[in-house]
């Protein structure tokens, strides 16, 4: 199970990290739900959750590992 929930959260870290990147170049493809787009936002959305599940995958793998 938990190893499970470990995948998930890589998927959703890759996912993160792939929509940042692809935000910096065009914002509206990852902010269609949004009024306004900008990189500013993309890097507040999808920078700040990549960077929140990368510390919740180490903080996992350093201790259920």
């Amino acid at each position: 199970m938990m190893t499970a929930i470990l995948y998930l959260i890589w998927f959703m870290f890759y996912f993160a990290l792939f929509s940042l990147v692809l935000g910096l170049i065009r914002p509206v493809f990852v902010l269609w739900f949004m009024d306004r787009m900008n990189r500013l936002k993309v890097l507040k959305i999808y920078g700040v959750s990549a960077i929140v599940l990368l510390g919740i995958l180490i903080f996992s793998e350093y201790y259920f590992s």
